[in-house]
């Protein structure tokens, strides 16, 4: 008996000594839902794949909600080791000077061949400074693209083999959808990704000056063009005659299309996994809509979903860990299934090819829209957009078209709007990064 206690015990000690001698990792990100689940299980699989490291993923709020903490609790001294940030704080995070450690530094100081051209381009590009340094991990990368409900549709008597390309189809099939008796034919998650920013690319026409930002900080919005103006109204119009029903900002309207209240959606890529696991419908996915009179569309669209930064203030052994994270969450194997069970980009080729060829994409018709709209080739127009202050400008707009929805501001009033507004933001931001 005494000799069974006294081995319990070392085997206790002993496992508390390999507890002790693991370095945690504080990983804050915003997933939610079978998003926040795939994260935990990429932590927890990178955990059971080694003994020195432990990745602690710890859910802290919204996009804007964790972003705004990680600032605070890195002034209070005790931010996390790594820090997921949506695209449009990529600009703010470049000009946070001591904050962050560039992702490329920490991969070679820990001793890993780290190859940016192994990514995809737009990816690769987007988080890349002037001097050709990646600066964060491609990681939850998304873009825009277009659900629709083949149910439906079939009740509509539209054919689902043949989705709606542009928007003056997807008004019509709208009507037809309203007439067999639906509530909401479309609805429109992130509107100002999907309806300014990746609109702006598709149809290669300036959001914003200075390649949208991507050329320098002194970059100002130009996105009330008469193109987009056009673009607004319809949607506005579609709005009073009950073929657009607005469901909120951010991704709140995707549960309107899980739910099968709302037949289509244009939204991220990122949402796939949540349709593939709740709806109890039919659905398929296609490509963003746009003017087939726009001479050059369609183009590209743009990178959306978040990256992952690494702080600064860390000590060695930590970075390590980081490192030996990020180069798991690089595997071709690990990639692909990723994309499989979100929606997400494969951030590398080899990923991209890897689930080519396992027949993924033929099972699963549309899967591979995503990828083809970003590996496109791009124009200064399309390659990006990077501005700064860009959470606050993306308020602006999600106020100024919730006023065209309602009907109490025409789309050049609301856009005019945006444009002054927002200026108003870039100008401050400018100004706070000169030198």
């Amino acid at each position: 008996m005494k000799l069974t206690r006294r081995l319990a015990i070392a085997v206790m000690a002993a496992s508390a000594l390999t507890a002790q001698a693991q370095t945690e990792i504080q990983w804050w990100h915003s997933m939610t839902a079978v998003n926040g689940e795939w994260v935990n299980d990429l932590a927890k699989n990178f955990n059971a794949s080694q003994k020195d490291y432990k990745i602690n993923p710890v859910f802290k709020g919204t996009y804007d909600e964790s972003m705004t903490g990680a600032v605070a609790a890195f002034r209070a001294g005790n931010a996390p080791h790594i820090l997921q940030v949506f695209e449009v704080g990529t600009a703010t995070m470049m000009a946070s000077k001591g904050v962050v450690v560039p992702v490329g530094k920490v991969m070679q100081d820990a001793g890993y061949k780290f190859d940016p051209s192994v990514y995809v381009p737009a990816v690769a590009g987007y988080y890349t400074a002037p001097n050709g340094q990646m600066l964060s991990f491609p990681f939850n990368s998304s873009t825009t693209v277009f659900y629709f409900n083949k149910d439906a549709f079939k009740a509509a008597g539209i054919d689902t083999s043949k989705p709606p390309a542009t928007w003056p189809e997807v008004a019509l099939a709208a009507a037809k959808l309203k007439a067999s008796g639906h509530k909401c034919p479309l609805t429109i998650a992130w509107q100002g990704w999907t309806q300014l920013e990746s609109f702006s690319t598709w149809h290669n026409t300036e959001l914003a000056t200075q390649g949208n930002g991507m050329r320098g900080t002194n970059a100002r919005l130009v996105a009330n063009s008469p193109l987009h103006v056009r673009h607004i109204e319809n949607l506005g119009n579609m709005a009073k005659q009950g073929l657009f029903i607005y469901k909120g900002r951010a991704n709140v309207p995707e549960a309107s299309f899980v739910s099968g209240e709302c037949a289509m959606i244009t939204t991220s890529s990122g949402f796939y996994g949540n349709v593939a696991k709740n709806a109890k419908f039919g659905f398929g996915l296609s490509t963003l809509p746009y003017y087939p009179d726009v001479a050059g569309a369609p183009q590209n669209t743009v990178i959306g979903g978040a990256s992952l930064w690494v702080m600064s203030g860390k000590k060695a052994e930590e970075y390590k860990g980081v490192a030996a994270f990020f180069n798991y969450l690089s595997n071709p194997e690990v990639q692909s299934a990723s994309h499989k069970r979100t929606g997400y980009l494969p951030i590398t080729m080899a990923a991209f090819k890897l689930t080519e060829e396992s027949g993924f994409y033929k099972q699963n018709p549309g899967t591979d829209t995503a990828v083809n709209q970003m590996i496109r080739k791009t124009t200064d127009k399309s390659r990006g957009i990077r501005l700064g202050n860009y959470v606050q400008i993306r308020t602006i707009e999600d106020e100024e078209f919730e006023q065209v929805w309602a009907g109490k501001k025409t789309a050049k009033e609301a856009l005019d709007s945006i444009i002054k507004r927002g200026n108003e933001l870039l100008e401050r931001f400018e100004k706070a990064n000169k030198g």
